[in-house]
């Protein structure tokens, strides 16, 4: 007779040992996406209970912020002294600036179009109020203004990225009108420098499924129910616009740049865990730089430039939610514009898009100030902010993935004409 123990055994159960050689012999993007799964099951079940675990999340949050802003100044400066001439940094230029105007335009036209579609705002009652006092539209000329440092140091140490950046770009051009010899030099430290904050991000994001997971499981403990309740449409809407957005980006990279979409978003995918988690495109941008080396193989001349100047200047997501909040605000105000009024509030949004800094809750700031240019009732405030974050998620997404849709199209385009 054959034994019990001479029977062929059956297909056993995937053992523990097994799940962790997996998880460990995965990419960082799917050990990220794991970490937020996880946390957002952590906080549908223990709800508001979740938020025990904040602390986590503001430290990777923490994390990133501390690298970020060398790794702008350095990345950014090591983009441009790389570069072969003043002409080549004009046509980046021009070509970058021109994009993010145009896209940022689109955005904010898509946020009026699509809230009147939905309606959101039609019958909410406002009853909860908001102190005033948000701040007043900026000038032109301040806004310009305001992107020069007066002191160097101080934009470092408050974190004002544009100052930063706008740094950043005259030490790369005044490196490049240098002669050959000191420009050498110069350009190797500089290389150097981008390289070790490159590595103290490496470092930084193997805590990255642990900090996404605490965050996810923060938010859904705090807002999972409130999706469901009246702002579901509101929210909605928003998420759509955006998504008409993603739909776009799609179509740029197929026409333009040649790429399957799908495996585009798949190598990036690991950035959106980010976005969505930490809700800041200053953190965000980190991992959207080391995404646009190690998996789209984008030359770092080109993504050192374009993805820390969009951080600043290209704001698509929050483009959508400035333009809905204000509209969500009128309708309901029973307060209608005319298209000349629309107008408006597009050129309006246009700037104030500029200011909400690529930190969490940024925008929210923004977008009362944007409520009170057009004398509406700022009692939203106490409606809209409840739901922020949700929003939030969404807007940063979309901001980030909008930079880096550019890096590549950028860089397709510099491939094709020979220039790389």
């Amino acid at each position: 007779m054959t034994s019990q123990s001479d029977k062929p055994a059956g297909r056993s159960p995937l053992r523990y040992f097994d799940i962790v050689r997996l998880y460990n012999e995965s990419s960082l993007g799917v050990k990220i996406l794991v970490g937020m799964i996880i946390g957002g099951v952590i906080g549908l079940l223990l709800g508001e209970r979740a938020t025990a675990v904040r602390p986590i999340g503001d430290l990777f949050i923490r994390l990133l912020l501390m690298a970020a802003i060398p790794l702008v100044f350095f990345n950014l400066a090591a983009g441009i002294t790389s570069l072969k001439n003043i002409g080549v940094l004009s046509r980046f230029g021009v070509r970058t600036v021109g994009y993010y105007l145009c896209t940022t335009t689109m955005a904010l036209a898509l946020g009026l179009l699509i809230t009147h579609w939905f309606k959101p705002g039609v019958g909410m009652q406002l009853t909860q109020s908001v102190d005033g006092g948000f701040g007043e539209v900026p000038a032109v000329g301040q806004i310009v203004l305001d992107l020069f440092p007066a002191n160097v140091f101080r934009a470092f140490a408050e974190g004002n990225v544009a100052q930063v950046v706008v740094f950043s770009l005259f030490i790369g051009i005044a490196t490049l009108l240098l002669p050959s010899e000191p420009r050498a030099k110069i350009e190797d430290g500089i290389s150097v420098a981008a390289q070790l904050f490159r590595k103290l991000v490496d470092v930084i994001l193997k805590f990255g499924p642990i900090g996404v997971g605490a965050l996810a499981a923060v938010t859904i403990g705090e807002h999972g129910e409130k999706i469901f309740g009246p702002l579901a449409k509101f929210i909605g809407s928003v998420w759509f616009a955006q998504a008409l957005m993603v739909l776009f980006y799609s179509v740029i990279l197929l026409t333009i740049s040649r790429r399957n979409p799908l495996r585009w978003l798949k190598k990036t995918s690991s950035l959106y865990a980010t976005t969505a988690a930490t809700c800041s495109s200053l953190a965000s941008l980190v991992v959207a730089m080391d995404i646009a080396e190690k998996y789209l193989k984008i030359p770092r001349s080109v993504f050192s430039f374009t993805l820390p100047l969009g951080a600043q200047l290209n704001k698509d997501g929050t483009s959508i939610m400035l333009a809905a909040v204000l509209l969500f605000t009128a309708q309901a105000a029973g307060v209608e514009f005319t298209l000349t009024e629309q107008i408006t509030i597009v050129l309006i949004g246009l700037l104030l898009s500029e200011g909400s800094g690529g930190i969490p809750g940024g925008g929210l700031v923004i977008a009362l100030i944007f409520v009170e240019a057009f004398n509406l009732p700022v009692e939203v405030a106490g409606i809209v902010a409840g739901i922020y974050r949700l929003i939030d998620m969404g807007s940063t997404t979309v901001n980030v993935m909008s930079d880096l849709v550019w890096t590549t199209v950028l860089s397709d385009i510099e491939k094709r004409s020979g220039n790389s």
